[in-house]
């Protein structure tokens, strides 16, 4: 059924855009004027235009695990998979989500499965995806293989929430800090502290450094601003060669917090995908090159494809794991466990949980270190200033003699 683009005018009088799908125009104007709206414009959308209705950046990671819950409830409630979809692209306020609901309904509707039309736009749907719903649509368990990409979309989205969460407030509160000491060196400091220079006497030390600091700050702070702002610019596109973020990657995993939260971070994404797919029926040797797409940690994720080298050779897939020194030693020997009992999945999502576990404890340790630790330094730089503010005015008596 094609899809017509329209622009209405509300009881309100404010315009209303969205997508409709219909026989023809004259039934999507009818259609908007049951639902209380009175049709300016419905135009045929064409085939390029609903080929990519999102641009590259794709379906979020919110997006896609409401996306994802709502097919698998439709799809178990015994719905038709394009009568699904029907329904999902009548749903939301974003109007370009249900483009691409009704883009991937056409799809459905031309006789292409559903992880064909999935793999139409590879930006909204990782590989994971497309290997699960394949999978899924084989062995006739859509909607269970569905409900557990939905877990896992939400698992994931919620990872990355909750990494977001624990690291706004140290990052608040110095880029706070920061400001407040920038404000006292450039406006407080010289109005004060221009007191005692002028009286042309040795002044102490920690008054010399506070006001060397201010004309450095006032002199040269827009410039130094600069060259922090190109130095950031540069080490992000010298991270673009693999050799160098490889070795950034590496220099992570050696970091005494980083490196824990990085590993713990990187081995729950693997082993919960790897758990996805082993459920949705995905051979192993597909399911670990899948998972290491999904790994950002670039040793890490060499790692897991040697292990699937291994494996392909006949070798044992925790042994490869443990053999690297990057995955931590509980998740591999509960994947261990789940390879000698036949029940690797189940064990996969344990090691799965187990590392989220540890990540929410070391998120919860650097949340706690880094914000004491950022209010210490900003009372060690205000306790500065004051002190040099002071010490003339103790001194006063005798530099006025």
């Amino acid at each position: 059924m094609p899809a017509f683009a329209y622009q209405a005018l509300d009881a309100s009088g404010k315009t209303q855009r969205g997508v409709l799908q219909g026989d023809t125009a004259r039934a999507v104007r009818q259609t908007l004027r049951e639902r209380g709206l009175n049709p300016l414009e419905v135009n045929a959308v064409d085939e390029k235009q609903q080929a990519s209705p999102l641009g590259r950046r794709g379906l979020s990671a919110t997006q896609l695990a409401l996306f994802t819950r709502q097919l698998a409830t439709l799809l178990n409630a015994g719905l038709p998979i394009d009568e699904a979809l029907a329904a999902l692209g009548e749903q939301g306020e974003d109007e370009r989500a249900r483009s691409l609901v009704i883009a991937l309904r056409s799809r459905v509707m031309e006789g292409a499965g559903l992880a064909t039309a999935f793999a139409d736009y590879p930006e909204s749907f990782p590989e994971i995806y497309r290997a699960s719903v394949a999978a899924g649509e084989q062995s006739g368990r859509l909607g269970t293989v569905l409900e557990r990409l939905a877990e896992y979309a939400e698992s994931r989205d919620a990872l990355r929430q909750q990494m977001l969460t624990a690291l706004a407030y140290p990052i608040l509160l110095t880029l706070v800090a920061i400001a407040v000491v920038t404000g006292l060196l450039v406006y407080v400091v010289p109005q004060i502290v221009g007191v005692f220079a002028s009286m042309k006497q040795q002044l102490p030390l920690p008054t010399t450094v506070l006001i060397g600091l201010s004309e450095l700050v006032k002199r040269w702070g827009l410039l130094v601003f600069a060259g922090l702002a190109v130095f950031v610019f540069a080490t992000r596109f010298a991270l673009r060669r693999e050799k160098l973020r490889m070795a950034w990657h590496r220099l992570l995993l050696r970091l005494p917090l980083i490196g824990k939260l990085t590993r713990a971070s990187n081995t729950a994404r693997a082993a919960r995908t790897l758990a996805l797919l082993s459920a949705s029926a995905v051979p192993l040797l597909d399911a670990l090159a899948i998972s290491a797409q999904v790994v950002p940690n670039l040793p890490m994720r060499e790692a897991l494809r040697r292990a699937a080298h291994k494996v392909r050779e006949g070798g044992a897939f925790s042994r490869a794991l443990a053999d690297s020194g990057y995955f931590p030693p509980v998740a591999v020997r509960l994947i261990a466990s789940g390879e000698r009992s036949g029940q690797l999945e189940r064990m996969l999502d344990e090691a799965a949980g187990h590392q989220a576990k540890e990540l929410d404890r070391w998120l919860a340790v650097l949340t706690a270190v880094l914000g004491p630790a950022v209010i210490l330094l900003v009372g060690a730089m205000v306790l500065f200033i004051v002190l040099a503010i002071l010490l003339p005015i103790f001194n006063l008596n005798q530099m006025v003699k």
